[in-house]
């Protein structure tokens, strides 16, 4: 399956259900009793790094590790577990498939929808991360990789989220605008260490990224 940077679209209002998404204090109540890792991802992550609210989110997302999709999937049990980004043959255009407990992941699915039943609305997205060993390895391109025991940061009331840099990478590949005013607004607080490691990333996944000029990253054009 072609890696799509957005399937499906949450925000087709109708299409795919109705989305109320959880607030971030209560995913942290729900994953309080997973014994893995795990983070606030996406629009989110962005604005806990910044301590306030930039926009409005329709959604959430929760990035996880595949290595522990079964106690992800138990964490889960009794909600309504999709799949999300199977092909589709008109006119059926529900792009997902169930994920059933005790079943394992395909490798080319990397975003699940999420709700307490199939009834209710969504509740949130599961981002599907690889994990190997000690690192954290970014799918699109194995050679942007780092220790797993940075990929993420903490609110002072212990929320974790995806460290700003690497959210901003996901985004990099096709942003939309509500990506491009995510990285305008996490720029002026990104330090030096995290403006080179976004730099040096976007260099080697996406050379000629408009973003990189305004890192002050040296490109070689």
């Amino acid at each position: 399956m072609a890696d799509n940077p957005h399937p499906p679209d949450p925000h087709d209002p109708g299409r795919f259900g109705e989305w109320r998404p959880m607030p971030p204090h209560e995913v942290a109540h729900l994953f309080a009793a997973l014994a893995a890792p795990w983070w606030i991802a996406g629009g989110w992550a962005i604005d806990l790094f910044l301590g306030t609210s930039t926009r409005a989110h329709e959604d959430i997302d929760v990035q996880v590790a595949r290595r522990d999709q079964a106690a992800v999937r138990a964490l889960l049990r009794g909600w309504d577990v999709q799949e999300a980004g199977h092909p589709t043959t008109p006119p059926n255009d529900w792009p997902f498939r169930e994920w059933r407990p005790n079943a394992t992941l395909s490798p080319d699915i990397h975003d699940v929808w999420c709700r307490p039943t199939a009834g209710a609305p969504w509740a949130l997205q599961l981002m599907v991360a690889e994990l190997t060993g000690t690192d954290w390895v970014f799918r699109r391109d194995s050679r942007i990789r780092r220790p797993i025991t940075t990929l993420g940061l903490g609110t002072a009331d212990g929320i974790p989220y995806l460290a700003p840099e690497i959210q901003l990478l996901y985004k990099a590949k096709a942003p939309r605008p509500k990506d491009e005013a995510d990285f305008s607004n996490a720029l002026p607080f990104l330090d030096s260490a995290r403006r080179q490691w976004l730099a040096d990333a976007l260099l080697l996944a996406h050379p000629d990224h408009p973003w990189l000029a305004r890192l002050g990253a040296e490109t070689g054009h």
